[in-house]
């Protein structure tokens, strides 16, 4: 099989390493630096099995800027471009998938088209209308930043939005790909496959938000908070995973799927949507005044990304905090080893990580790590298991 894929993040590489494994893949991206890297079996993204993959294994992959020599004799073009939230349209922007389908319509009409990005729920079965084609399937992502090609190696599930010959075959490749044995395989409608992703996504911001107010809740009133997570997740029906506190949950899928799944709702009752969504907003207020409560004259705050072994902070919880102290008049200084600039959002990012923990008051940290061992009394972090 040829293959083209659009998009270089995380999303796009993954899979483009995936099923270079067994097809011939042809990569596009607008970025010449991030081609190059590719070419080079480079990762321009933090991910360990990705760069090691691309080290070691004998893949057929290469990447390109030129969608036409990527979309010459394609059997399949995957769609993974960004699909942000419009705060004006309190959508999903999907200008740049409908670009690319666009493209592969013209260049390749031959080709099935895989979109990988997330979407609103409806978004194929518009497609299908304007183009008037069905060869445009959705298949979602389930994956985690910096652990995106493990999480294709070894998926939960595999999800394909048709029921036609080509869906079937798609779900086939990634099968192939690959290592896990007996992954689930589920063929649904096109809008089914859409909800599907926002629905699970938000079910994650959910059960973070439910153990974040219960952290808030024991927090005022003096209590150990890890003792009733680990009582109430005892329970099989409930069980122990993403139940270890965050500041919120951030990054780049959950609050804009969240966002984009209440605004699915416009003309349907919910009460749980609206609330999942608000209870962020919430917790960053409890954090930022129990920091503030500490009466410091300087905040330093460790790492912006969201998790151990990312290179991703895009929305992290964390700058809503900063956002939210900084109001208050107190300094605010980063200390974010992935940050060459000196200024992240009118705070001085530092590079000297002694000098930053001498001279910070508090440091916030959304999860605690080896180099604050020394500095424990001043953190502030409601990191209670160690783990993501």
């Amino acid at each position: 099989m040829k293959i083209a894929v659009f998009g270089l993040g995380y999303v796009g590489l993954s899979n483009a390493v995936l099923l270079a494994q067994h097809n011939a893949v042809r990569a596009v991206d607008l970025s010449p630096q991030r081609v190059g890297l590719v070419n080079a079996r480079i990762s321009p993204i933090v991910d360990a099995e990705l760069s090691d993959y691309l080290t070691r294994q004998t893949l057929n992959l290469r990447a390109m800027l030129d969608p036409a020599e990527a979309l010459e004799g394609a059997d399949y073009a995957i769609v993974a471009t960004l699909t942000d939230h419009d705060p004006e349209t309190d959508s999903f922007d999907t200008s740049s998938v409908e670009a690319v389908i666009a493209q592969v319509l013209k260049m390749a009409p031959q080709a099935t088209i895989v979109v990988k990005s997330t979407i609103p729920v409806g978004f194929i079965a518009r497609m299908r209308a304007e183009t008037g084609r069905d060869n445009i399937l959705f298949s979602p992502e389930f994956l985690r930043k910096g652990r995106a090609l493990h999480d294709n190696l070894y998926p939960s599930r595999i999800v394909v939005g048709g029921t036609c010959d080509k869906a079937r075959r798609f779900a086939d490749l990634l099968v192939q790909g690959a290592r896990a044995n007996n992954v689930p395989v589920q063929l649904t409608g096109p809008s089914e496959a859409e909800a599907i992703k926002l629905f699970a996504n938000t079910y994650l911001a959910m059960r973070v938000a439910y153990f974040n107010e219960l952290d808030s809740y024991a927090m005022r009133h003096g209590m150990d908070s890890r003792q009733i997570i680990d009582g109430v997740c005892m329970d099989p029906r409930v069980g122990a995973g993403y139940n270890n506190p965050f500041f919120g949950y951030g990054g780049y899928c959950l609050p804009k799927d969240t966002r984009q799944l209440l605004a699915n709702y416009a003309e349907v009752p919910q009460n749980l949507i609206r609330a999942i969504v608000d209870a962020n907003r919430t917790r960053k207020d409890v954090i930022a005044d129990a920091i503030l409560a500490r009466n410091p004259r300087r905040v330093g705050i460790f790492r912006l990304v969201m998790k151990a072994g990312s290179d991703n902070f895009r929305q992290s919880s964390v700058q809503g905090i900063m956002k939210r102290i900084k109001a208050r008049g107190v300094e605010v200084v980063v200390y974010e080893p992935g940050l060459e600039a000196t200024e992240f959002f009118h705070s001085r990012v530092m590079h000297d990580l002694d000098g930053f923990k001498a001279g910070a008051d508090v440091i916030v940290a959304n999860r605690m790590a080896d180099e604050l061992a020394d500095v424990r009394g001043k953190v502030f972090t409601r990191d209670l298991f160690g783990a993501d």
